[in-house]
């Protein structure tokens, strides 16, 4: 197998150091590794495969020789730089949102749409964590009968605001324990004991960016163009992994034992769906492994075509990092 010399762009924070994690895991072929970040963090060591590696400044002129560049930048950085990354000839695979609508940028999942990363013209995006986590147990289901609509409420750990916002949650408790006070820098509010039902800014008739995401993001890449979602996003006081309630509603009805089968049977998914002896899947059980736990599946009381499941997914790992690993994967 080809090695190739490959770039994480922004590999200091959360999704970074996971990236490097991961292509060490899954012996991803490295010829070289280039951490780039800013110029703050330049010159500082990166562990990887036992070996420290100095950390690049982020600059126009620092992708030459790259194959492949792993973005876990925010949308400016990805922006300002994918320009040279393509003149550099390196394919870019971002994990920012400011390529996943674009109609010549692939979006991809690669156990659901895997062919779509052929028609890439140097950039492949990665999609949402929340969408990853949901479309990954909803899948299996709209292959066998397409999905109409789903409603979502999505439960979502503050690793999600990256290194800052889980130590903002520990942090919190600790002073909280002490009775001590706390001024929150991460979140809006105070995230311990409480749940913020916000996540992003306001869109589109109230809804907010990251609940929008859901359904155009998941038309994409589920190839529905029709399909119609309604999304609530909120902030939970847990660590990592995000949970989502998902009702949809299918083309043609299909039963909770095929349902089961179904999500079974899928790659990436694991069926935890034991209501009667409380096991179904959970934050803690999901977190630090790539698999998304499916769950709580039973009909929908309101519509003879409806389902109701439960899941449950590694939001830094297949949410982000694994997933972005596994695109570049699809590349060899």
């Amino acid at each position: 197998m080809k090695e190739l010399n490959v770039g994480v762009l922004g590999a200091t924070g959360a999704v970074g150091q996971e990236m490097l994690k991961i292509l060490a895991e899954r012996d991803f072929p490295v010829k070289s590794l280039r951490p780039l970040a800013s110029a703050r963090s330049a010159g500082r060591m990166v562990s990887f495969k036992g070996e420290q590696v100095p950390i690049v400044e982020a600059r126009e002129d620092a992708f030459g020789g790259l194959d492949l560049v792993l973005g876990a930048a925010e949308n400016d950085i990805a922006l300002r730089f994918a320009p040279h990354i393509l003149e550099a000839g390196a394919v870019f695979v971002d994990n920012s949102s400011a390529f996943r609508l674009k109609e010549d940028v692939p979006l991809i999942i690669p156990e659901i749409n895997p062919e779509d990363a052929k028609w890439h013209k140097g950039i492949i995006a990665n999609p949402n964590c929340t969408t990853i986590v949901a479309l990954m147990a909803v899948a299996p289901l709209a292959k066998a009968s397409p999905i109409e609509t789903m409603i979502a409420s999505s439960y979502q750990a503050v690793s999600g605001a990256g290194v800052a916002g889980m130590r903002e949650l520990t942090e919190e408790i600790e002073a909280g324990l002490k009775g001590e006070p706390y001024e929150p820098r991460a979140f809006a509010y105070p995230i311990a004991y409480n749940v913020i039902p916000q996540i992003g800014s306001e869109q589109y008739l109230g809804y907010t960016s990251e609940e929008m995401k859901m359904q155009n993001e998941g038309r994409k890449i589920l190839h529905l163009p029709d399909m119609r979602v309604s999304c609530t996003c909120v902030r939970v006081p847990v660590l990592r992994s995000h949970s989502v309630s998902v009702v949809l509603k299918t083309r043609e009805k299909i039963s909770v034992e095929e349902a089961r089968a179904l999500v079974a049977a899928a790659p990436g998914c694991k069926l935890v769906d034991d209501l009667p002896n409380r096991v179904y899947p959970m934050p803690l059980d999901t977190s630090d492994q790539d698999l998304v736990y499916v769950g709580r599946i039973r009909e929908d009381l309101t519509s003879d075509r409806g389902l109701n499941l439960w899941c449950c997914g590694d939001q830094i790992r297949k949410g982000a990092a694994t997933n972005a690993v596994q695109i570049a994967e699809l590349l060899l």
